[in-house]
Parts: C-alpha cells; structure tokens; sequence
C-alpha cells in the first residue's frame, strides 16, 4: 500500500529583488520512492514543469543552506516573512523560486510521520527483492 502526501501553494519565482510573480506548485511525496520529493509547477505553458530532488536537501533546507549544483536551498526572510528559497539550474534555464517556510514544514512534517527518516530503504522493498532472486 502507497501513500501520497501532497500540498498545493503558491510559490514566488523571483525575477528581481523588486519583481516576483505567483507561480501554483504542488509538493508530493510517494512512499514508493521514499528518499524524493517531487515539485511540479504549473507556469504560462502548456505543459507543468517538474523537479525531482532528495526530500533530504529540503528538510535541511528549511534550516541552512544546502545543496549543490542542480539544487540550491536555504531559509530567509522576504517581506518580514520566513521563507524557503529554491534554486533551480537545467540546461533550459534557472529559477529561484521562493515558498512559504511554515507551509513547507507543515508538509515535510507528513512525509517524515509516513516514512521517518532512516526508514526509507525498508519502503523499498529491496531486502524481500534480494531474498527472492537469492532463493532461485
């Protein structure tokens, strides 16, 4: 049995230090690929655009900066308000987009009461896997 844990909020894509547009998100979290998180976000195109990273690097996120790379995350305050902001690079462009610290750690709070952390190999399954092809 899989478990969804997901959160619709509207993040901030930072364009300036002036200028920021309102950009839908949903956060999900899938017990049967427990070390991830998937954001998916719904932009002015046809089709969402979505991110894959190690739920790991948001919930130190949340409290220090972290990441390397692909993903950047770290706390700040914007508008007296504490916020998580995300930085994305692909080939097709970056973004730094900002989220709501209180509602972020609500919702990593779920995924970390579904699957505690150090816990996510057993929702593999990989062990049971292992013991069925050594049984052959």
């Amino acid at each position: 049995m899989h478990t969804v844990v997901e959160r619709e909020l509207e993040l901030k894509l930072v364009l300036s230090p002036e200028r920021r547009i309102p950009v839908p998100a949903l956060l999900g979290y899938l017990t049967d690929d427990p070390y991830a998180v998937h954001v998916t976000f719904h932009i002015d195109t046809e089709h969402p655009v979505y991110w894959t990273f190690a739920r790991e690097l948001l919930v130190e996120g949340v409290f220090r900066p972290c990441g390397q790379g692909d993903v950047r995350v770290w706390p700040t305050k914007a508008e007296g308000r504490s916020v998580v902001l995300m930085a994305l690079s692909s080939p097709a462009g970056d973004a730094l987009l900002e989220a709501p610290a209180a509602a972020v750690s609500a919702w990593l709070e779920r995924t970390l009461r579904v699957v505690p952390p150090g816990t996510e190999g057993e929702r593999l399954g990989l062990d049971d896997e292992l013991a069925q092809l050594l049984a052959q």
